[in-house]
């Protein structure tokens, strides 16, 4: 079992930046894909990125394109979602996810292993 654990959400205003991190104490991280998804209240859950394994495939969904950029450390099993120029409909439970696969998904469903979602709030 693969346990992530979010942290790095918080409460920030219009225009800010955040950096959320996943940590994953195992060490086959480095074969996983991660993606960081997101839902607000009454949404369904949405993607926001994933990077693939090596970390030099990424993608992002168009809404935060040019404003998100995610990044892993394979040596110390931590994947980075940093937040620039935030807007008030980037506020959401964040969650991070693991896929036993090399490349991401935009499918949650195709996500094996989830952390507990971190808030992330933004402030108009």
């Amino acid at each position: 079992q693969v346990q992530l654990v979010e942290s790095g959400g918080g409460l920030v205003q219009a225009g800010g930046s955040l950096r959320l991190s996943c940590a994953a104490p195992e060490r086959t991280f480095s074969t996983y894909a991660m993606g960081w998804f997101r839902q607000a209240p009454g949404k369904v859950r949405e993607i926001v990125g994933y990077i693939a394994w090596s970390g030099v495939t990424t993608f992002y969904a168009n809404s935060v394109k040019g404003r998100f950029t995610i990044s892993r450390d394979n040596a110390k099993n931590t994947m980075f979602l940093q937040m620039n120029s935030l807007k008030p409909e980037d506020t959401a439970v964040y969650y991070c996810a693991a896929r036993s696969f090399r490349g991401g998904s935009t499918n949650w469903f195709e996500y094996d292993y989830w952390g507990q979602g971190t808030q992330v709030t933004v402030s108009s």
